[in-house]
């Protein structure tokens, strides 16, 4: 039996708690080729069901709401179905399994979060904001996880001041600081008018990176180890097609 979810927590612990006895069953939250003779369930939401669901899987293990929330952020594809495997060996071990890496499950599950953990690491170094007229930062970005509203306390906490907006062009929503609270909201595109001084300093920071790299020792295979060419697009440094390398 296929589980069709529609993507949030309530959603899959309600197809947890139908599909826990099918140790066949797939979980997931996009359209799935059926193999011969599978049929397909759609499960909506039910809050009984996953408060229900929610709390035995923390009389099991404390912390696992937050290794759910990093799974169901990925952007891997069968993300439900590694989530749905994890769990299931939890349930059944009655006890935490994330130190179990011999056991396959565990060891996706495990390199699913390490994915989405690391990008969000990356990411506090990567995002580049642009100053609007009005003095709020504006940062546009395409992550391969849902990470947007993740990296706000770490903006925040260095930019207290200002109000900014972090913008997931790829799933059309932005994490919003207003300059004392955060909100999700979506956001197809943006229109943004920068400051007067802004395209001033984008040319000051062009010019900086340029000055500092050293022709005859270019390490272009090292650069985009640390630094992938996937985040490059809304980099100043790179808004001309690699101003360093011409």
């Amino acid at each position: 039996m296929i589980y069709l979810t529609d993507g949030t927590k309530e959603s899959f612990l309600t197809a947890f708690l139908l599909a826990f006895s099918d140790g066949d069953a797939l979980v997931s939250s996009s359209p799935t080729q059926l193999s011969l003779g599978q049929k397909t369930v759609f499960v909506s939401a039910d809050a009984a069901r996953a408060a229900r669901a929610e709390e035995r899987l923390l009389s099991f293990d404390k912390d696992c709401m937050n290794d759910l929330s990093l799974l169901l952020r990925s952007g891997m594809s069968g993300r439900e179905q590694i989530a749905f495997r994890y769990f299931r060996l939890l349930a059944l071990q009655k006890r935490p399994v994330r130190d179990m890496l011999a056991d396959e499950d565990v060891l996706c599950a495990s390199e699913c979060i390490r994915k989405v953990t690391y990008e969000i690491h990356r990411l506090h170094g990567f995002v580049r904001f642009l100053e609007s007229a009005s003095g709020a930062l504006y940062a546009p970005l395409s992550p391969d996880n849902d990470v947007v509203d993740l990296l706000v306390p770490h903006f925040r906490s260095r930019l207290p001041e200002f109000p900014f907006v972090l913008h997931d062009v790829k799933r059309k929503k932005a994490a919003v600081y207003d300059g004392k609270n955060t909100f999700l909201a979506p956001l197809e595109q943006a229109e943004v008018v920068l400051s007067a001084s802004e395209q001033a300093w984008q040319t000051l920071w062009q010019r900086y990176y340029k000055s500092v790299n050293i022709p005859q020792r270019e390490r272009l295979k090292q650069m985009k180890g640390y630094m992938p060419v996937r985040y490059w697009k809304f980099m100043p440094e790179f808004s001309s097609r690699e101003p360093f390398l011409t």
